[in-house]
């Protein structure tokens, strides 16, 4: 797109008005690849007692176990104090950790530093969380990524645009008049999810922001839906499981298991080599195991300038503190990493074909910030960039009080 014409789109910023930083955990053991992990974290916390239990905790000047803290909106956690809580763990839900990682949480509020309620509050079916990426100059990797679970406070992802501002899929976080003033160009009514799908086909990174080029043109913005409907299948991964034409497809050709290490006692999670690409055979290497055929595109995709299959085996092979909670984890590895593997790959792999799109669109009958200011869509009112403020529902306050909403 010639650079006037980028300059000149809106800011995602001012189409999807109201945003909320990450959740801030503050300690890294509420979250882990597996569920059974972070149960037997919890069993080892609790089964601690007194400066046991609030060492293994993690301290921080946000949390402690003495806090007293209402309970996450939509879970059923509890909130008495946490220095003497007992019970069984509540059950754990996904999240997205870094992108492309979706692992597991503790969902308790008693262990987030800044969980982000409103967040929270609009979580579930039909939603999706739009994660603004920062920018890293060179980097080809995507400047906006989607997500159908929380996401949490990882990498370099900026802040999150929910794209509806209350449960169930109600009330779209499109700045009002957007929606009118695009059918009234087109010729037709897009919903809400057509304007993201549009978004995460041709976001660009700016100075000042991710900026978005809108069009007039019907058959140019049908494109774009459509490729942005793909992408966003892709990296929600919902519904029908995405695969490579048959001969592209990975398979495991030598199985992933857990090697010999010099340190016996290591903690923290199974033992792997570093993985290694072998761009000739295109394959994935760990240790003894052997992936492939693994495109390219897949190994080199980048988010953010950190590539994205190197960070998802460093959550899984890191080095923990002995005698920390982190330090609880499989001894081996575990099948269900593996399929969660092959589906990376292949996402990654699908994806890299997509993201041409972005570079090479050439945009016509564009819709400019200045058109949108004139008819009155831009800026967005105050009260769009403010969560919704009446719910229909209770929730929980410290130590069982309802709050008040």
């Amino acid at each position: 797109m010639p650079s006037v014409t980028h300059d000149a789109a809106p800011l995602l910023a001012d189409l999807m008005p109201w945003s909320v930083a990450p959740p801030r955990l503050g300690r890294g053991w509420p979250t882990a690849p597996d569920a059974a992990s972070l149960k037997a974290r919890w069993d080892a916390l609790v089964k601690a007692e007194g400066p046991d239990r609030e060492a293994l905790f993690g301290p921080t000047r946000s949390r402690t176990t003495h806090s007293a803290v209402a309970q996450l909106p939509g879970q059923s956690s509890g909130t008495g104090r946490l220095a003497r809580a007992s019970g069984p763990c509540p059950d754990p839900v996904r999240v997205l950790t870094a992108p492309f990682d979706e692992q597991w949480l503790i969902p308790d509020h008693r262990l987030i530093d800044a969980a982000r309620p409103e967040l929270w509050r609009v979580a579930g079916e039909g939603q999706v969380f739009a994660v603004e990426q920062t920018v890293v100059p060179e980097s080809p990797g995507p400047a906006l990524l989607a997500t159908s679970v929380l996401p949490l406070a990882a990498g370099r992802g900026g802040r999150v645009r929910p794209l509806y501002r209350r449960p169930g899929g109600v009330e779209p976080n499109l700045t009002p008049g957007l929606l009118e003033h695009l059918a009234t160009r087109l010729g037709h009514s897009p919903d809400p999810r057509d304007v993201l799908a549009w978004t995460v086909a041709v976001a660009r990174p700016g100075r000042d922001g991710c900026r978005v080029p809108l069009t007039a043109d019907p058959e140019l913005w049908a494109y774009g839906v459509e490729s942005g409907r793909r992408m966003l299948w892709l990296m929600c991964r919902e519904g029908e499981r995405p695969k490579l034409p048959g001969g592209r497809r990975p398979y495991v050709r030598a199985p992933l298991t857990t090697l010999p290490h010099a340190d016996t006692d290591r903690p923290g999670g199974p033992v792997l080599l570093d993985p290694r690409y072998d761009r000739d055979e295109e394959a994935l290497l760990l240790g003894e195991g052997r992936i492939s055929p693994v495109p390219p595109e897949a190994w080199d995709f980048e988010v953010g300038g950190v590539r994205v299959l190197e960070q998802w085996f460093t959550a899984r092979t890191g080095v923990a503190e002995p005698g920390t909670l982190e330090a609880i984890g499989p001894t081996a590895w575990p099948q269900s990493w593996t399929s969660e593997l092959l589906e990376l790959v292949t996402v990654l792999a699908l994806l890299a074909e997509l993201l041409p799109l972005r570079a090479g669109l050439r945009l016509h009958s564009p819709i400019t910030r200045t058109e949108l200011d004139a008819a009155g869509v831009l800026p967005a009112p105050a009260t769009a960039r403010r969560p919704a403020s009446v719910l229909d529902h209770h929730e929980e306050g410290p130590e069982g009080q309802f709050a008040l909403l």
